[in-house]
């Protein structure tokens, strides 16, 4: 009698759960870098906890409340605090504060523990009396302060009055999230581009020297034709549109050497990155530019969108635009068909030329916007700037989950990771983790995202 052929019976699953699977791994490959970036965020929110000291207004609103509260109707109070800015807002908050409610300023003083013990002998000579001496977090730690009732008895028993302190991250502090997206800016702008190029199946190594090409062509112009210091808002942006321009010749050029006499994008852009690097520093001598007019910081420091920086809401419409040029027109459609099949894309009638160098013309202009951005943000034009820019561009492209394959990427994914990105810097710099740590931290990033897209497209090493 024959053997009976043993059958693998597989478990049936349901349709449904099938249906769950998938969208779960479509929702893990299309936000898992969001998710990731919350996840730093939560990380570095826990491991920056600490005391917070208030100051300004809400320190002055804080300090008015404790001494209303001291039930001593016209209070006497003495202000004491250091003089600088910071400390000088709470002053003058505090003593708009008291006054209105109907306190009595007795002395204010703005400098060290020696004016304040000068200040506090000259009023307990007098014979005044005080309740209160308010003053800020910083000054209260100030032995004389602290003993002032029993150095000077003669001023009664005044009560010292400071804000308190409150734990809460140092990275979630509104000024350090707005610091991490002004840094970012000039990388974000860059990545733009570099998508756009990436995608097509490509890379463009030069836009960091186009960076300080931009900056310093564009700074260059302003000294020697806008009339420098004195230059007018119309010139500067006429000098700025030049040194974009310039620099999307050179991308018009690589473009010209991939598309036409088909040289590898690595060695083009390679040579590019060294001609425009070697041309920043002729043109300049070597040296910074900083003739520039005083409004010129306007678009890299200024704020005038809700405290939000100009580069950022730069940054962020550019993200915008984008978006919708690669996924609502024809020519977005092109790139990630160029990227996907070049020659299926050429077939089909897709201007694979056109396509290619309008995109390296794109990247070139955007890394010139990126120089502007960044001789503004520093009020100067050097050809030191946008040094290793390259690399945490093309970091900041791949962590986003563009695959350097070609084909596949988004460009708000390319926001995430140059976020993630500041996100493990800037932690990393407020917990004082040396600056060649980051360097291994981010290069293991860079490794990870590679391996996941590796992993998400199934390829394997043979």
């Amino acid at each position: 009698m024959a053997p009976v052929a043993s059958v693998a019976v597989r478990p049936i699953r349901d349709s449904g759960e099938e249906s769950v699977d998938r969208r779960l791994k479509a929702a893990l490959s299309d936000h898992g870098m969001l998710l990731v970036l919350l996840l730093l965020c939560a990380l570095f929110s826990w491991l920056t906890v600490a005391d917070q000291f208030p100051s300004g207004e809400e320190a002055a609103a804080q300090v008015a409340r404790q001494i209303a509260d001291l039930n001593r109707p016209a209070a006497r109070v003495v202000i004491a605090v250091r003089d600088q800015r910071e400390d000088h807002a709470f002053a003058d908050a505090l003593r708009a504060r008291l006054q209105a409610a109907g306190a009595a300023i007795v002395a204010d003083v703005r400098g060290g523990p020696p004016d304040v013990r000068r200040e506090l002998k000259h009023l307990a000579s007098r014979g005044e009396r005080i309740d209160a001496i308010a003053a800020s977090s910083a000054s209260s730690r100030w032995w004389v302060l602290s003993e002032a009732a029993s150095e000077f008895p003669q001023l009664g028993d005044p009560v010292l009055v400071r804000p308190y302190p409150y734990r809460w991250p140092n990275f979630l502090k509104p000024e350090n999230l707005l610091n991490v997206a002004n840094q970012i800016a000039v990388i974000a702008i860059v990545a733009v581009g570099m998508t756009v190029v990436i995608i097509t199946g490509g890379i463009d190594l030069s836009v960091g020297s186009l960076i300080a090409l931009s900056a310093v062509a564009s700074t260059l112009l302003i000294r020697d034709v806008g009339g420098a210091a004195a230059a007018d808002p119309l010139s500067m942006t006429l000098c700025c549109a030049a040194g974009i321009l310039l620099s999307g010749a050179i991308g018009a050029f690589s473009g010209a050497m991939v598309t036409l006499f088909g040289v590898p994008p690595f060695i083009v852009t390679l040579g590019m990155m060294l001609f425009a690097s070697g041309l920043a520093f002729i043109l300049s001598r070597g040296e910074s530019v900083y003739q520039v007019p005083d409004s010129f910081v306007w678009l890299g420091r200024g704020a005038d969108l809700a405290g939000i920086p100009n580069a950022v809401v730069l940054m962020l419409l550019l993200y915008v635009v984008a978006h919708v040029l690669m996924s609502r027109t024809a020519w977005g459609r092109y790139v990630y068909a160029v990227g996907g099949n070049v020659e299926a894309a050429r077939l089909s009638g897709v201007p694979v030329r056109r396509v290619i160098s309008t995109a390296y013309v794109l990247c070139g202009m955007l890394a010139g916007l990126g120089g502007v951005v960044m001789a503004s943000q520093l009020k100067s034009g050097s050809p030191t700037y946008g040094q290793m820019y390259e690399l945490y561009v093309i970091a900041a492209v791949v962590v986003g989950g563009t695959s350097l394959s070609g084909g596949e990427g988004k460009v708000f994914g390319t926001l995430v990771g140059a976020l993630i990105i500041a996100v493990i810097q800037n932690g990393m710099n407020l917990m004082d983790v040396e600056s060649y740590t980051q360097k291994v931290v981010l290069g293991l990033v860079i490794l990870g995202a590679v391996l996941l897209d590796r992993l998400k497209h199934g390829r394997q090493w043979t």
